[in-house]
């Protein structure tokens, strides 16, 4: 069985094949070219520096391409890298497959779409339910495969799904503790608040940012849709509005992306549902690569921070 790049340690050596995740090109000092490599495979990530990078280097590692890579693991920085020794692509006698080096949702997608049609079916207003199911009939091709990000959160094969029927199921919980919540209204705000990142991101592949991604984002896109869904069911009610306010302020704050702080109730918790499962997810995926009693790499979106691993029993 294939050891994952992220049990690798300083000092390992490494032949196996890897998945290349995106590419960027740079001068060196010496006046040289060379590619910063971020290779990917089902249990992690890591970058590399192919120096002296030829103009045919540059066409033959590409985002999405499979290469076979002989080299050894060092440190630099206090982040994990691979310097190359050999790389080559990977050929068909090789046997090996993109879907191979994915990593995938902890929880299949049949089961995801089971668990977000309960959430659908224990909704009692009509105008919101009807809405939200057509938006989940829309989309249930990409929306049961597509990740959430493409780095940090759930940025993995299922990841956007994943996180809507986490967060579903922290709403629930909210909602026994404080019965003033409206349901409806969390539930429907939480489905659709990123389904606008079918639109933002390019895929499961080397998840890149599309150029409407890139110009509008996903909030601006999904306010739009949600408007034009709701003309096409003929549903002209205040919840259409209530939607719409949930995905301008889910971010929270305008420094954060978000157009509209969170100005109702629910559009307040969704704010902070969206960030405990955010957050835990980028501290998991961190410390599942850590070993007790060390900390994990900085995390850029955790404010640079490093985050020790206990080493006590039962943690």
């Amino acid at each position: 069985m294939r050891t994952g790049i992220s049990q690798y340690n300083v000092g390992d050596s490494f032949d196996d094949f890897l998945l290349v995740k995106e590419v960027r090109t740079g001068t060196a000092s010496n006046g040289k070219p060379f590619l910063t490599l971020f290779f990917v495979d089902a249990s992690g990530e890591i970058d590399a520096k192919l120096w002296d990078a030829s103009k045919e280097d540059e066409s033959t590692f590409t985002n999405g391409k499979v290469v076979k890579v002989l080299g050894d693991i060092i440190e630099y920085r206090g982040t994990l890298q691979l310097r190359i020794k050999s790389i080559r692509p990977a050929q068909v006698t090789d046997g090996v497959h993109v879907s191979d080096f994915l990593e995938k949702s902890p929880v299949d997608k049949e089961q995801l779409q089971e668990e977000m049609m309960e959430a659908v079916f224990e909704m009692e207003n009509p105008n919101l339910q009807r809405i939200v199911r057509a938006f989940i009939k829309k989309y249930q091709e990409d929306l049961f495969v597509y990740p959430a990000a493409s780095k940090n959160h759930h940025a993995f094969v299922s990841g956007l799904a994943f996180h809507i029927v986490s967060m579903l199921k922290i709403a629930k919980s909210l909602c026994d503790i404080y019965p003033e919540l409206n349901k409806d209204l969390l539930y429907a705000g939480i489905i659709l608040h990123d389904i606008g990142k079918l639109h933002e991101l390019s895929g499961v592949v080397s998840t890149t940012y599309t150029t409407e991604g890139t110009l509008l984002g996903h909030i601006s896109i999904m306010v739009t849709e949600v408007e034009e869904v709701a003309k096409e069911l003929k549903i002209d009610g205040e919840e259409v509005m209530l939607l719409q306010h949930i995905i301008l302020s889910h971010h929270g704050k305008g420094e954060w992306g978000s157009p509209k702080p969170p100005l109702i109730r629910e559009a307040e918790m969704i704010h902070f549902i969206d960030l405990i499962d955010a957050k835990m997810n980028m501290l998991n995926r961190a410390l599942d690569k850590t070993t007790p009693g060390a900390f994990t790499e900085r995390l850029f979106a955790m404010d640079n921070r490093s985050f020790y691993k206990p080493s006590m029993e039962g943690y």
